[in-house]
């Protein structure tokens, strides 16, 4: 990279190269790295604001830490542009999230300086303890360091970990990066904690002054020292940190370059658990985005002037949490017994109105998605029926509370599931395609699959009159339509749809590629149904399928292991029908990034793909009567 504009990051190529520079050039550099990323990303899309509010934090942790020997393990990975920028991969930061780029997040096989991997939140503490672990037991010699934002702190996981670290006092730093924001604003008591003890001018004009004079060199460091004590045990959230076994420090600015380079250095040799607050701005240095750190979290490419985004759809579709979002209002207005919950993803969710018009119905649970289920499950027993609303990928983290605590109990919990399938350039962390596979297996549940966004309202209708456990599962992504009516219809349960009637093979289609197979069902008069349910399964479509036709197809856009597919051939197996089937879905393999275009195709489930197996399997059956896979 040799560009006129950025002359200081033009001489970054690793990060010893820092250790060249002067802080005065550091700021310098910090500027560079910002506009670099604003110059990149309102190219490519991705995450903006908070790698725009940790510019400073990435500069000081690999001046002042011997990287990749020692160790930086980031939380979740929207805040690791600089980072990345940093250790090798400037030049590669235009194909961010892109098919075949580097990824959006951290992964352990791109970069010895990523050293764990980073899509969900509040994993960093304990992958930090365990590494410290590691280390001890190997007589080896290096520093870890955990970097979780003010959200991430939030989840249960994180005390968890926190607890562990002070019990067992290994040496660690844990950097509380605070920009008060996770993806949404962040919600609970300890955020309101946090939020009221650090807006008082008192504990920052004692911590500041403090600051400034705690080295071990300072002659008054003792008398200092008290004063910070005391500042604590009255004030400061430091006091919450020191009961369970960690050395507290700060709240610093996260953004001077010159106090981050001389606390990291007093920190970096201190022993035993150390937790740094560093308070940050997300969006820093880019005026829109510090005005609107929700909106431009996440953004498509846009216009660095003015901050409008420069994808423009004609007409505008709907995606299918506009349908969601649709049908919750207009549920809501007619029936005063649901709540919605969601574990803090109201924007992405779709619940940003619902919230407005219904206050007293919408709880936000923070970054606690075994807690969202739970809180459910006892909403429920109260006598409302609780909607959660939750990405395909978070909710794997509450798999044993949708066991235990909803499932067994049979209560009236009905689940939203955004996201299923492969969802794109956010990649393998992100993708929804175990669901299928985790929730049929449960006894009760009702597993709903639409294949377009009116199915998508029948069943949101069924699960909210349904009295048990429910879920509709939905991808990302646009609809085939920019408005929709409602309605109050329902399906009946474990009833698929036919589509088209044919003869010989059967496609039996699970969710939203029904799509892609209509063309070539009706072109080699096939059979096509839209299964509708994943659990209960239509037994009796199977049934009359299976003496009708010599071959079955089923497809889905989960892992083909354990997944809808895999009850039909269970099915078929307890029946003794010897007709032969194929199973089409997400292969057992990593998934990485890019489009969802890209990706489908990759892995044989876009249109043409299809097309060309199925036509394969109707010519072999023409041919030879049966088929046998």
């Amino acid at each position: 990279m040799k560009n006129n504009n950025y002359p200081l990051l033009d001489e970054i190529n690793t990060p010893s190269d820092l250790k060249k520079l002067n802080d005065g050039e550091l700021r310098l550099l910090a500027d560079d790295i910002r506009a670099y990323i604003l110059e990149v990303i309102s190219q490519t899309g991705g995450h903006l604001a908070a790698g725009l509010g940790t510019v400073e934090l990435s500069i000081s942790l690999h001046y002042v830490f011997n990287t990749p020997i020692d160790k930086i393990i980031w939380d979740v990975g929207h805040q690791c542009y600089p980072h990345k920028i940093l250790t090798g991969r400037k030049d590669k930061m235009l194909t961010i999230r892109k098919y075949k780029g580097i990824s959006g997040f951290l992964k352990i096989d791109e970069s010895e300086y990523d050293v764990f991997g980073a899509g969900h939140s509040s994993t960093s503490i304990s992958a930090a303890l365990g590494m410290a672990i590691a280390r001890d037991a190997k007589n080896e010699n290096y520093k870890i360091i955990s970097v979780i934002g003010d959200g991430g702190i939030t989840a249960g996981m994180s005390y968890e970990a926190l607890c562990h670290a002070g019990y067992l006092k290994r040496d660690m730093l844990v950097i509380l990066n605070d920009n008060e924001m996770s993806i949404s604003r962040n919600v609970g008591a300890m955020n309101k904690y946090l939020t009221k003890i650090l807006s008082g001018k008192t504990l920052s004009t004692i911590k500041q002054k403090g600051g400034e004079l705690l080295s071990d060199k300072s002659p008054i460091k003792r008398i200092i020292k008290k004063i910070k004590d005391n500042a604590q045990n009255i004030l400061s959230p430091g006091h919450l940190f020191e009961e369970i076994g960690f050395s507290y420090y700060g709240p610093i600015d996260g953004h001077d370059i010159s106090s981050l380079n001389k606390v990291l250095s007093n920190l970096r040799d201190k022993s035993g658990p150390i937790l740094l607050h560093v308070i940050t701005k997300k969006g820093k240095g880019y005026k829109i985005a510090e005005q609107d750190p929700i909106k431009y979290h996440g953004v498509t490419p846009f216009n660095v002037k003015t901050g409008v985004s420069e994808k423009i759809k004609s007409p505008k579709m709907l995606t299918y949490t506009n349908i969601f979002s649709k049908w919750i209002n207009y549920a809501a207005s007619n029936n005063s017994n649901f709540v919605a919950i969601t574990p803090a993803m109201r924007e992405g969710s779709g619940l940003v109105e619902f919230e407005e018009k219904y206050p007293s119905r919408f709880f936000d649970v923070g970054i606690a998605e075994q807690h969202s289920v739970t809180l459910a499950a006892g909403i429920a027993l109260g006598g409302l029926k609780p909607i959660v609303a939750i990405y395909s990928t978070f909710l794997q983290r509450a798999f044993d509370q949708l066991v235990h605590d909803v499932n067994l109990q049979n209560l009236d919990v009905m689940f939203a599931i955004d996201r299923a399938g492969l969802v794109g350039a956010d990649g393998e962390t992100h993708h929804g395609i175990y669901d299928i596979s985790f929730m049929r297996i449960l006894p009760k549940i009702v597993l709903m699959t639409p294949s377009n966004e009116r199915e998508m309202l029948l069943m949101l209708n069924t699960g909210l009159n349904h009295n048990g456990p429910s879920a509709i599962r939905y991808p990302r992504g646009n609809t085939e339509s920019s408005d929709i009516d409602m309605t109050e219809e329902k399906i009946l349960i474990g009833k698929s749809r036919l589509i088209q009637r044919g003869e010989k093979v059967a496609i039996l289609v699970f969710g939203q590629l029904l799509n892609q197979v209509i063309d070539i069902s009706k072109r080699l008069s096939l059979t096509l149904i839209d299964m509708r349910f994943a659990k209960p399964i239509d037994k009796e479509r199977v049934d009359e399928l299976s003496n009708t036709h010599q071959h079955l197809i089923t497809i889905e856009d989960n892992v083909v292991t354990g997944g809808a597919g895999s009850s039909v051939n269970e099915y078929l197996v307890e029946k003794g029908y010897e007709i032969s089937i194929t199973n089409f879905g997400i292969p057992d393999q990593i998934i990485s990034h890019g489009s969802q275009d890209e990706l489908y195709a990759e892995i044989g489930l876009d249109k043409k793909s299809l097309e060309y197996k199925i036509n394969e399997i109707y010519n072999y059956i023409s041919r030879n009567k049966k088929i046998v896979k």
